[in-house]
């Protein structure tokens, strides 16, 4: 009787936990989806336009939030694309074009692999095989976090992987 209810228990909570996660959608753009030429660089005959991102589902303790594109199909450790954080709680949601002129009050945007503090479209190198683009959203529990816009992805990896209280993501794909 009591591992019946235990069992039943546990189904219970992870319901709740799955019901109550967070997610992030795009108007533009869907997991397995391919990239249109919108989200691709300049360097390879795209826009450089960030895409539209909605979150929800965040922690009740979510205090801001950080934007990350990382394509770790790019040849040596990967390739950071955008690096945004310290976006406000009261931020679901980014329109269209942000990274070039929309960004929240306050939020910062970090340095990407191309040396630009901004939105790096996709630019897989032709003939390398299908890269994956993991749009990532972090929610933490405080207002900021201990960088500015001179931080990299690879300094700031470690600290989003470490002090996330959740994250979501949308991994488009795109291939020349």
């Amino acid at each position: 009787m009591y591992r019946r209810l235990a069992i039943v228990a546990s189904a219970a909570v992870l319901l709740t936990v799955r019901a109550n996660a967070m997610e992030v959608t795009s108007t533009e753009m869907s997991s397995g989806g391919t990239l249109s030429l919108e989200q691709v660089h300049i360097k390879c005959g795209g826009q450089n336009v960030s895409p539209p991102l909605l979150w929800n589902g965040a922690p009740t303790a979510a205090k801001s939030y950080a934007v990350t594109v990382f394509d770790p199909d790019a040849h040596g450790d990967g390739w950071w694309h955008w690096i945004a954080f310290d976006i406000p709680a009261n931020v679901h949601s980014l329109p269209k074009g942000a990274s070039a002129d929309a960004m929240p009050s306050g939020s910062v945007q970090g340095e990407n692999d191309f040396g630009d503090k901004l939105y790096g479209g996709a630019c897989p190198p032709p003939g390398s095989g299908q890269h994956h683009y993991e749009f990532t959203v972090w929610a933490f529990d405080t207002p900021t976090i201990p960088f500015d816009s001179s931080a990299t992805g690879e300094k700031i990896k470690s600290y989003l992987e470490g002090h996330a209280i959740a994250r979501a993501k949308i991994v488009p794909v795109l291939q020349r």
